[in-house]
C-alpha cells in the first residue's frame, strides 16, 4: 500500500517537495531556491526552466531523502503561485519569453485603457476580479504583442499559455497534458466565474485566440501520469489548486464563514463563501475556491502583494539582519514602533486600495529612530495590510468571524501573530501543521485516489497549535489602524508613470 502523497509546491521565491503521510503529517521536505530578476522597476520575472528544475530537483531529493520510490506514492498533488504567466512552443516546449511574474505591474496601462472604455464593470461580473496588471490575462496580452511573431503563430494554434501549475504539468507529463484546474483559471481575467469556462468576450476584448489556452479541469480529479521524472514515472496527478485555495484546503475551511490567511511572500486572506459566489463591494475578489466533483465553491479573497517579502527587503536590500528569523529579535529591541510605519508598497497596493502608482513609503521618522523602529515598522505592516482585508471582508459577507486560521512561514513570529490578534479582535489559530499549502494540494489529490475517504476525515486531521487572543484594549488597537491609514494614502499615487 502506498504510503505517502507527495506535494509539489512552486513558490514566488522557492520550490518544495513534501511527503505527507495518512495523519496528514508532514513527513519529508526538499527545498530549492531559485533567482529572481527585475529588468525594470515594477517589473518582476522568472526563468520558466528555473520553475521546472527546482521543481525537478526538489522531487528528487527528497525521494532520496525518505528512501522511497513511486510505489510508495499514491498521488501527486501540484499548488502554484498564481497568475504568472508563460507561454510556450507546444512542439518544442520552449518558452518565448521569461515568465511574467504575479507581483509584475507592466500592464498598468493596458489595464487604464480598458477601464477607460467603462469595461471593468463586465470584467467584475464575469471574472469577480478587478482590472490589475496582478491578473494573467493581460499579461499575456503583452506577450503576444511584444514577442516577435508570437501573435500570429498562436493564431496557427503553435504556443500554448499556462500559469505555472499547468507549465509544470506540462513537463511532468512529457506535453501530454495542457490543463490547469477551475481556482488557477478563476485568476487570469478570462474565465467566467458561473459557467467555468473560458469566455469568448472577454477573450476578444483581450485579443486572446482560445487555441493557447488549456483545458479548464476539477481541482480534485486525474490530470494525467509522470513519464519525464524515471523516480515518478506512472505516479498519478491528482490534485491541482492555487497556492491560497490549497492553503484554503488545507486549513480544512470547508464551510461557509470559516477562514484563512497565509503569510508567504504576499498576504491573502481567503473566505469560504459557499456555492455561490458573492458580489463585493469593497474592492475584494470574487474567486473559486476550488471544484470537486464538477461543483464549484466560491470564496471572497483580499491581497495584499509585499508581506513576508518585506523582511527579505530589510535583509537583502538594507544589510539590516542577516536571516529572515532575526527580524523578530531586532524588532524587539524597542518598545514600539516609535511613530514609524513602513507602506511596503514596491509594486503597487492590492486589496482593498487597488493602486498600481502606490510606492514604498516610511513616514514618521525622527532622530530618535533606529534600526529597531524599522524593524518593527516593517513586521506590523503584515499585520496592518491584513486588517484592512477582513474589514474590507466583514463589510461585504455580513459576518463576524469566530477565528482566523493562519498559515506561512512568518506564523513562526509570536510577536507578528500576537499583534494581528491585538488589531484583528480575533483569536488567530496557528495548526500544528503550517505548510498547510502543501498539505492542501496533497488532501485535494489523495482524495481523488481514496488516500483519503472525505472531508470530514480531512477536518479530523486538522488541530491547532496555539491560540493567540487579542490583548491590548480596543482603543489602543483603532488609534494605530488609523495611523497606518494615514500613511497609506501618503504612499498612493507616487509613481504617475506607470
Amino acid at each position: 500500500m502506498p504510503r505517502f502523497v507527495l506535494a509539489l509546491d512552486q513558490g514566488t521565491t522557492s520550490s518544495r517537495a513534501i511527503l505527507f503521510d495518512r495523519r496528514g503529517r508532514l513527513r519529508h521536505v526538499a527545498q530549492r531556491e531559485f533567482a529572481q530578476h527585475y529588468p525594470q522597476p515594477g517589473w518582476v520575472e522568472h526563468e520558466p526552466g528555473d520553475l521546472w528544475q527546482s521543481i525537478r530537483l526538489s522531487a528528487q531529493q527528497v525521494l532520496r531523502q525518505a528512501a522511497v520510490t513511486g510505489r510508495d506514492i499514491a498521488a501527486i498533488g501540484l499548488t502554484n503561485q498564481r497568475e504568472t504567466t508563460l507561454l510556450w512552443d507546444r512542439r518544442t516546449g520552449e518558452p518565448l519569453h521569461r515568465a511574467i511574474v504575479w507581483q509584475d505591474r507592466r500592464t498598468a496601462k493596458v489595464c487604464a485603457r480598458l477601464k477607460a472604455r467603462g469595461l471593468e464593470p463586465l470584467f467584475r461580473r464575469r471574472t469577480g476580479l478587478l482590472l490589475d496588471p496582478y491578473f494573467a490575462g493581460t499579461k499575456l496580452t503583452w506577450l503576444l504583442d511584444r514577442v516577435p511573431g508570437a501573435r500570429r503563430r498562436a493564431a496557427k494554434g503553435e504556443l500554448a499559455f499556462g500559469t505555472v501549475d499547468t507549465w509544470l504539468l506540462w513537463h511532468l507529463t512529457g506535453g501530454k497534458v495542457h490543463a490547469t484546474d477551475a481556482s488557477n483559471a478563476s485568476r487570469t481575467l478570462l474565465c467566467n466565474l458561473r459557467t467555468g469556462d473560458w469566455d469568448d468576450e472577454l477573450l476578444k476584448l483581450l485579443r486572446i485566440p482560445r487555441s493557447v489556452l488549456p483545458e479548464v479541469r476539477d481541482s480534485s480529479g486525474v490530470f494525467g501520469e509522470v513519464t519525464s521524472l524515471p523516480a515518478l514515472r506512472g505516479v498519478p496527478i491528482t490534485g491541482v489548486a492555487g497556492d491560497q485555495h490549497a492553503a484554503l484546503f488545507g486549513q480544512a475551511c470547508f464551510k461557509p464563514g470559516m477562514a484563512k490567511n497565509t503569510y508567504g511572500t504576499g498576504c491573502f486572506l481567503l473566505l469560504h463563501t459557499g456555492a455561490k459566489p458573492v458580489a463585493s463591494k469593497n474592492n475584494l475578489l470574487t474567486t473559486v475556491a476550488w471544484r470537486i466533483g464538477g461543483q464549484t465553491e466560491y470564496a471572497l479573497e483580499g491581497s495584499v502583494f509585499i508581506g513576508g517579502a518585506v523582511v527579505q527587503w530589510l535583509r537583502d536590500g538594507l544589510g539590516l539582519i542577516k536571516r529572515s528569523v532575526d527580524i523578530e529579535q531586532l524588532a524587539g529591541r524597542v518598545a514600539d514602533n516609535g511613530g514609524v510605519y513602513l507602506v511596503p508598497a514596491f509594486t503597487g497596493l492590492g486589496a482593498p486600495h487597488w493602486d498600481a502608482t502606490a510606492r514604498g513609503t516610511v513616514v514618521g521618522l525622527t532622530r530618535g529612530s533606529n534600526a529597531g523602529h524599522l524593524a518593527r515598522a516593517a513586521l506590523e505592516s503584515i499585520a496592518y495590510q491584513s486588517a484592512d482585508l477582513l474589514a474590507a471582508m466583514n463589510a461585504d459577507a455580513g459576518l463576524r468571524l469566530r477565528e482566523m486560521r493562519v498559515d506561512g512561514g512568518a506564523v513562526a513570529n509570536d510577536a507578528l501573530m500576537q499583534f494581528q490578534a491585538d488589531l484583528l479582535r480575533l483569536p488567530i489559530v496557528r495548526p500544528r501543521t503550517t505548510e498547510t499549502t502543501a498539505l492542501g494540494a496533497a488532501f485535494l489529490a489523495g482524495l481523488a485516489v481514496g488516500f483519503w475517504k472525505d472531508r470530514a476525515e480531512i477536518s479530523a486531521l486538522w488541530s491547532a497549535e496555539k491560540i493567540f487572543k487579542p490583548r491590548t484594549p480596543l482603543a489602543a488597537a483603532r488609534r494605530a489602524q488609523a495611523q497606518w491609514l494615514r500613511a497609506v494614502e501618503r504612499a498612493k499615487q507616487w509613481d504617475l508613470s506607470t
